[in-house]
């Protein structure tokens, strides 16, 4: 019965996400939805951009094992990213009008620049979309009582979202984003009210937690203790910045307002309810400390379905999965869509300029299958965790493309020597310590992000001085084109 009614929501799913799509008439409408979002849209999507299968398996699980300590990267980081975004960069990136941050990096640089950084953003999500399918295959399990093996159940979960996404697009992701995101929140609320009740209330569940030292979140005095604390925390919330999906939820704002409080306040919600998750993986080791202490030799990750599927009530469990399948399938939508866009826009269309906007968006299509199917394959193969897969997709956007996207808005000398030497700088930096420094002793991608600063210095000081900072230019010209138009 519960696996029948969950079965049902997703089909509701599919059917608002196949209504949405009747909107997309272009490639701008598939990829921006026309850039006509309002701020309550805006502010579900940047929420939902993190509070996925990470969110609520994932470091749940993470913080029963290591507490606050382990969480630096998710949610602060990623909090501390959407925020950052929001205040400093969704600004001057929303006045260009681009399609992709790919984009930026051709109008700034070259198109060499633009290839490189844009593949590099496509691989950064192999990690992070694989988290999302593996989560829903972990679901369909569980749900089924292992009638359905977890990897039957990856497959499934792909088909579905691969289904809605395939149509309509930001359209899509938009429409059904917005109602998982209620159900998410009232769903998780009422389930963490009823699961506090059992756990002996609110208060006792926070002070068992501070007494065993769960809540206590900064690094010990220890220098490597310190760089490692870092590094965490640096990994998600710059190494986050460069990467589409956050860029084209800015971007599909309907102004300049909601592009940047939209974000904001989604980061700021996202780290708040972040919580809820942690507050029902702790009830868990209360009301079931010996299920707890199994699952974590097991699978860490099962703790929470499998204490509401063994002490909830039926309308719970409905209530739960329904809204775990939401987070998981609202962030999976956008993370599918980003890099398909990227490669296409970026990748593809380099090699085919005269392409037509419907060929443009025939071919955004097809890769969006064919990444579908490679971060399948890639889910079913990985032993990864998904706490580990996340955090371990953004070491290669924050070694290569952060100093260049940063540097090319606020730095006026920043130009194509900078970004090449910030490039090369930070990812053989980072790619040589990751395969040779000893485990644990450094942090590979702190010292790419640090190289790669020092190649843009550098290149800064001894290329040609840029005549013009294109995001500005640009900017003066859609306001020129706009007063004519009026």
């Amino acid at each position: 019965m519960l696996l029948w009614l969950v079965v049902a929501y997703l089909l509701i799913s599919i059917g608002i996400g196949l209504v949405a799509a009747t909107r997309v008439h272009n490639a701008r409408d598939y990829i921006t939805a026309g850039r006509n979002l309002p701020m309550v849209v805006v502010l579900a999507m940047v929420f939902a951009t993190w509070f996925g299968a990470e969110t609520v398996l994932g470091i749940s699980a993470t913080f029963l094992e290591e507490g606050f300590r382990g969480l630096i990267s998710d949610p602060l980081g990623a909090a501390v990213c959407l925020i950052l975004f929001g205040l400093i960069f969704a600004r001057p990136l929303y006045r260009m009008n681009l399609l992709t941050l790919g984009d930026f990096f051709r109008q700034r640089y070259n198109r060499s620049t633009e290839l490189v950084l844009s593949i590099c953003i496509v691989l950064s999500y192999l990690g992070w979309v694989a988290a999302q399918i593996t989560a829903l295959g972990l679901v369909f399990n569980v749900l089924s009582q292992g009638a359905v093996s977890s990897n039957e159940g990856m497959l499934i979960g792909a088909a579905v979202v691969l289904l809605y996404t395939l149509f309509g697009g930001m359209w899509s992701v938009a429409m059904t984003t917005f109602v998982q995101m209620i159900v998410i929140v009232l769903g998780l609320l009422y389930v963490t009210w009823l699961a506090g009740d059992m756990a002996g209330g609110f208060t006792h569940v926070i002070s068992q937690a501070a007494a065993e030292g769960k809540l206590s979140f900064l690094p010990t005095l220890d220098a490597l203790d310190i760089i490692a604390w870092m590094a965490a925390f640096l990994t998600m919330a710059l190494g986050s910045i460069p990467q589409q999906d956050v860029f084209q939820r800015v971007n599909s704002s309907k102004n300049e307002t909601v592009a940047v409080w939209g974000t904001t306040l989604g980061g700021a919600s996202y780290f708040f309810f972040a919580a809820v998750p942690l507050f029902l993986a702790y009830t868990a080791q209360i009301i079931d400390p010996g299920m707890v202490e199994r699952l974590m030799e097991d699978d860490s990750q099962l703790i929470l379905p499998t204490l509401i599927v063994q002490y909830m009530p039926f309308a719970a469990q409905v209530i739960f999965f329904g809204a775990l399948l939401s987070v998981i399938m609202s962030t999976a939508s956008g993370t599918l869509l980003a890099p398909s866009v990227t490669f296409s826009e970026n990748v593809l269309k380099g090699f085919f300029p005269e392409m037509s906007d419907r060929q443009f968006l025939l071919s955004t299509r097809i890769t969006v299958i064919i990444f579908t199917v490679l971060v399948t394959l890639y889910a079913t193969s990985t032993e990864s965790s998904i706490h580990q897969m996340v955090e371990n997709a953004y070491r290669v956007t924050l070694a290569g493309a952060f100093v260049p996207l940063a540097a090319g808005l606020f730095w006026k000398r920043a130009n194509n020597l900078g970004a090449a030497l910030a490039i090369a700088f930070g990812l053989f930096t980072w790619l040589f310590l990751e395969f040779t420094a000893p485990e644990g002793d450094i942090e590979p991608q702190l010292f790419g992000l640090a190289a790669s600063a020092l190649g843009m210095l550098l290149g800064g000081l001894l290329g040609r001085k840029p005549h013009h900072r294109p995001h500005a230019a640009h900017h003066h010209a859609a306001a020129a084109t706009h007063h004519v138009r009026r």
